[in-house]
């Protein structure tokens, strides 16, 4: 009797049991994992003519990954960055066969050895003081949407949480006494706590007066009482970064998303002399690795540092001679 492929129990045993259930992930890193290998079947499928139920996990090898990627950047346009999202999933599934299949081990280590691909790192963009004055003034606070979207716009370029962290707070979410602050549910399940500023609060707390129908807990709820959706969230901000652009002018050379107010308030922090570790902490970030970006594009403090440098034309800098004789028979060599 013929032996049934393992590689689709395998799939199924790493989402249902290790993604799931083990790690309890997200429903985006579901949703993400799951679209890296519905592509990575549908071009298997294309290329070696084999149903996805018929594969053994020794046909998806590092050339037919590399093969994929490539093809991924070739047919559907991606940048490096969802190249490399699509090659993390891959690898996650591999170092969970490893414990499952150790008899696949060099074969799986073939694959786990598949690079990562290097891109432009941009710096990135933010608003100045005026900008953000300009958007905030943009809604007809006259108006029950105009006040939920101000209320919105003012809470994300305060906090600068993410978008999904944005659109799925509850009334229940905000503090607005003694030690004012929202809580939000953040990327890897990990929940946080912002402070909020005194505008803030008065701004929300007026909010939270307006009358809404009973059963309601979003906090900024559609007029039909439901969260807001990401695609509305970002269509409102266009909207009203359109209207701002005709008494800002500086808007008009910018594209302004959620994301761009995210590092708008890393950039006040960051303006504010707060350390690299406290923004990390405030925007949920895994490592202060990734916060460093707001140091690159901070031109004020590469201005601070170069102030600080004697110029050409002045007297110039005395070389520096180690005095310990172990420094000075490292630097003969």
């Amino acid at each position: 009797m013929k032996r049934a492929p393992i590689l689709p129990a395998l799939i199924e045993r790493f989402f249902t049991e290790r993604l799931i259930r083990q790690r309890n992930v997200s429903a985006h890193t579901i949703a993400s994992y799951r679209d890296t290998f519905r592509l990575l079947l549908q071009f298997i499928q294309r290329h070696l003519k084999r149903e996805p139920s018929d594969l053994e996990l020794r046909d998806i090898d590092a050339p037919l990954i590399s093969a994929f990627l490539d093809d991924l950047e070739a047919t559907r346009a991606v940048v490096a960055r969802t190249r490399n999202l699509r090659l993390t999933a891959i690898r996650s599934f591999f170092r969970f066969a490893a414990l499952e299949e150790p008899a696949y081990g060099a074969h799986i280590q073939r694959v786990l050895l598949v690079p990562s691909k290097l891109h432009d790192k941009r710096v990135v963009h933010f608003l100045s003081r005026a900008e953000i004055e300009a958007i905030l003034a943009a809604p007809d606070v006259k108006t029950w949407l105009g006040r939920r979207d101000h209320a919105l716009v003012l809470l994300a370029v305060q906090t600068g949480l993410r978008l999904s962290e944005l659109i799925q707070l509850d009334i229940d979410s905000v503090v607005l006494g003694r030690g004012a602050h929202v809580r939000c549910l953040g990327k890897g399940r990990k929940e946080r706590c912002t402070p909020l500023t005194v505008h803030a609060v008065s701004v929300l707390r007026a909010w939270l007066k307006e009358s809404r129908s009973p059963g309601v807990a979003a906090l900024f709820p559609t007029i039909h009482g439901d969260h807001l959706s990401a695609d509305s969230v970002q269509h409102l901000l266009r909207k009203y970064v359109t209207t701002a652009r005709t008494r800002c002018a500086s808007l008009r050379q910018k594209r302004v998303s959620v994301h761009v107010l995210r590092h708008t308030a890393a950039m006040e922090l960051l303006q504010a002399g707060e350390h690299c570790s406290i923004i990390a902490l405030w925007l949920g970030h895994e490592s202060v690795e990734t916060t460093q970006i707001y140091l690159h594009a901070h031109m004020a403090l590469k201005e601070a540092a170069l102030a600080k440098i004697a110029p050409l034309n002045g007297r110039a800098l005395g070389r520096f001679h180690p005095k310990d004789h172990l420094l000075e028979f490292l630097n003969a060599l």
